[in-house]
């Protein structure tokens, strides 16, 4: 199974991404509500992979990714972006600052654990 610490500020969202997830059978899912949350949850969780929402109050997605990354032993942690703002240009930015892949929202609850399997697979 894959650990997954899915970063997220919307309830919603965060809950069809942890169902979609834990319904695949793929996936061990921490769900957090911030970047801060995701900060104090790391070490005992152990993540294989970041799932992480790019704009959220306080600490967005990309300060999230440098501030977990910037833990011992996580500096190269995975880390695949959910974005509502992409673009070529958003999408540099997010590759430029360590992304793994970029979802966009919405995507489909149905076919989202498969697209992060393929983006997890391809570093694997």
């Amino acid at each position: 199974m894959i650990k997954v610490i899915h970063v997220e500020d919307d309830d919603d969202i965060r809950e069809l991404v942890e169902l979609s997830l834990k319904i695949s059978g793929e996936f061990e899912v921490l769900s957090c509500a911030s970047g801060i949350e995701a900060m104090s949850a790391v070490e005992a969780f152990k993540p294989d992979l970041l799932l992480l929402d790019v704009m959220m109050p306080n600490m967005n997605g990309v300060e999230t990714l440098e501030n977990i990354r910037s833990l011992e032993g996580y500096s190269k942690i995975p880390a695949i972006f959910v974005t509502a703002r992409a673009g070529v240009d958003k999408n540099k930015e997010l590759f430029e600052a360590g992304a793994l892949g970029v979802i966009v929202k919405p995507f489909e609850v149905a076919t989202l654990a498969k697209q992060i399997l393929t983006i997890f697979d391809g570093i694997n």
